[in-house]
């Protein structure tokens, strides 16, 4: 006879909850003893306390799980109640740990002596000091288990050669330059590699800046051949975020991958200088953007894709019945939801951080197969090493900070993923120079093995080092390496390592209904995704209905189609147009609100009145990535624009306006030209 599945889930696990925190209650009771007690007992209590860490963990992982339909009767507060139980859960955790920490400081054992004053403090602002303290005592550690535990004798000594310099950034590491032969006398699992140069000198090295020698001797004809071997190389055995290998390629989008590639040396000297994390790389996806054309941006994305025969549209269908167009179930459609980024290392000081962000992407493994969606993310100066994100965004609260994504694909393959590259804008101090760096990346498949949809929850998701096209890169490879020891200290070590936290949710019926108006591949925010669906609407009017002749490709009169892509680049005009929408919809009565054609006529009054000027306003600086004066220059004109607007009951004065000087006007703001716009078929 099958198990019942208990009636009040949530209940048996708060009354689960309480019995660990008795357990939990008894065992701090019990240590306070323990400075008079065997060292036996009180390894006898931390492992007590591993034990019950454990168990906490599983109640929470299935707290995570429990939805409200699980329950067999309607429970009042059910969200309140349940964020009460993990915020006890939680509770429990830290009490668990800091009670593991008191008692390794007291225990005898010495591989857990060594990790006193690291332990001894776990908040993020301290962090950094104590690895100061903390470093002549695990140095020593270090030292002594390499003597006690290898020799050349019992591992394979193999050649290698390395890719670039690296300095020794404490006791115990080995200094190498470029090119240098280096032996390996243990591959540590950590990453870092005891090595011997060809002096004799011995140490600990990361095994990121080394290639096999075999490599090296077909590239050693000239200077200039071995950097061109080098570049081939790097095509050849990079490997995927799924360990495939990646072959040449010439397109755009590889090139931009050479290119971030080629830029490693770069960032390899301001790891050696300290500016940056060594797991950091140029930004990969930031690279597709720039180089990419538009290939990779949400206008692209948005505008209709023909048939292989070039005769209709594949995507963009007249519904006869409904009077627009056709919905478009896709195979992935859901919402995520960005919560936050946690141990995110920090630059140094001679770096300026200008933006904190996160962009995002389907992809499959080897190559990006939707548009690059950006999300800046806000942080505190108190906590540096954590970013948030604004879910759920509303009002004039700019959308670029939207944590809410949506998600659609029709892609059938079976490694479809969401990329997520965190990054940062930068300038440096002494030279000026801008860039962007990835600060690490996860790829979460979509799919398990089976096929089958992974379930819609909360993921934590530990991030990679390097670029999704390089393999075993640590973000921070100092965390791991002062992992060495008790489990303890393992368990700590993972609470160190860099992370995002995102929730995939699935969809209502409203929302499935909303999101099928939209391009089967498409990654947005939620809160400009009534915005999109009112372009596509006025697309399909235009293409599909009110076109005289279907088969003829003349160019369309009509200014919002024609901008609406340029709206997209600029973040702060979109804001404008949902601040301006959202004001005149609620003007509206209610049964105005189910007339379709009224609303679509509405909207394109406040698109020309709002968006058109503003478009070619010449005192609207060019929009520029994370330039604050830039952006706030923009905001204040943005602003005033509107005030304008409202007080005058439209924008018909401002445009007459003497001090409103606009750009010389052009044909392209009028016509939209559809076959220069579409997408060509993929398939």
């Amino acid at each position: 006879m099958l198990a019942r599945r208990p009636r009040d889930p949530l209940q048996a696990l708060r009354r689960r909850g309480q019995e660990l925190k008795l357990q939990v209650d008894s065992l701090v009771t019990e240590s306070q003893l323990t400075g008079v007690l065997e060292p036996s007992k009180r390894r006898d209590i931390y492992q007590r306390c591993i034990q019950l860490k454990q168990a906490v963990d599983e109640n929470k992982n299935a707290l995570q799980k429990l939805n409200k339909a699980d329950e067999s009767a309607p429970v009042g507060n059910y969200e309140k109640r349940k964020e009460e139980e993990y915020s006890l859960l939680e509770k429990l955790t830290c009490q668990l740990q800091e009670l593991a920490v008191g008692i390794s400081k007291k225990d005898t054992l010495k591989e857990e002596a060594h990790s006193d004053k690291e332990e001894d403090d776990l908040t993020e602002e301290d962090e950094e000091e104590t690895e100061e303290t903390g470093g002549e005592e695990e140095e020593s550690g270090e030292e002594e288990e390499r003597q006690e535990h290898t020799s050349p004798t019992q591992a394979e000594v193999v050649k290698y050669f390395a890719l670039g310099d690296f300095a020794a950034q404490q006791a115990g590491d080995l200094t190498f330059k470029k090119g240098d032969i280096l032996h390996i006398i243990e591959k540590k699992p950590d990453g870092w590699w005891l090595a011997k140069d060809a002096e004799g000198n011995e140490g600990l090295i990361p095994r990121t800046y080394l290639e096999p020698c075999t490599k090296k001797n077909k590239q050693e004809s000239s200077e200039e051949g071995s950097k061109e071997g080098s570049e081939e190389d790097v095509e050849v055995v990079d490997e995927t975020a799924d360990g495939a290998q990646v072959r040449q390629r010439t397109d755009s989008h590889w090139s931009a991958v050479r290119k971030a590639l080629s830029e490693i040396n770069t960032i390899d000297m301001l790891a050696t200088m300290g500016a940056i994390p060594a797991g950091f790389r140029p930004s990969m996806l930031s690279q597709l953007l720039d180089e990419a054309g538009n290939q990779f941006r949400a206008s692209y994305f948005l505008q209709p894709e023909l048939t292989t025969s070039q005769l209709a549209f594949r995507d963009l269908l007249w519904d006869a019945k409904a009077g627009t167009i056709m919905s478009r179930p896709s195979l992935v459609s859901l919402i995520l939801t960005l919560w936050s980024c946690k141990m995110i290392p920090l630059p140094g000081t001679s770096i300026q951080v200008l933006s904190r962000h996160v962009r995002l992407c389907l992809f499959d493994g080897n190559k990006v197969l939707s548009n690059i969606h950006t999300v800046r993310a806000v942080w505190q100066p108190k906590k540096p090493k954590t970013w948030t994100f604004s879910p759920q965004v509303t009002g004039i609260l700019p959308c670029l900070l939207d944590g809410d994504c949506f998600i659609r694909s029709n892609s059938s393959t079976p490694d479809l993923g969401i990329l997520f590259e965190l990054g940062i804008s930068y300038i440096r101090n002494s030279t000026g120079e801008r860039g962007e760096l990835s600060c690490g990346w996860v790829f979460l498949k979509l799919f398990d093995a089976s096929g089958v949809p992974i379930p819609a929850k909360t993921y934590e998701l530990f991030l990679n080092g390097g670029t999704p096209y390089e393999k075993g890169v640590e973000v921070d490879p100092s965390v791991s390496r002062r992992a060495q020891g008790s489990v303890f200290r393992q368990m700590i070590s993972m609470r160190r390592q860099p992370q995002l936290l995102v929730k995939l949710r699935s969809l209502n019926r409203r929302s499935r209904a909303m999101l099928s108006l939209l391009p089967e591949t498409l990654v947005g925010s939620m809160c400009s995704a009534h915005i999109l669906i009112f372009y596509r609407q006025i697309l399909g009017d235009v293409l599909l209905r009110d076109r005289a002749n279907l088969q003829s490709a003349d160019l369309i009169s009509h200014p919002m189609l024609a901008t609406f892509p340029m709206l997209l680049e600029q973040p702060d005009v979109m804001d404008a147009l949902r601040s301006s929408w959202a004001e005149k919809e609620s003007t509206l009565k209610r049964s105005e609100k189910r007339d379709k054609e009224l609303l679509k006529a509405e909207f394109l009054l406040v698109y020309h009145d709002c968006v058109l000027p503003l478009l070619h306003s010449t005192l609207l600086p060019p929009f520029r990535w994370a330039e604050e004066e830039t952006e706030a220059a923009r905001w204040k004109a943005i602003a005033d624009f509107l005030k304008q607007s409202r007080e005058n009951e439209g924008s018909l004065k401002a445009l007459l306006s003497p001090d409103g000087v606009h750009e010389p006007f052009d044909l392209s703001e009028q016509t939209y030209d559809f076959l220069g716009e579409i997408r060509k078929n993929s398939a």
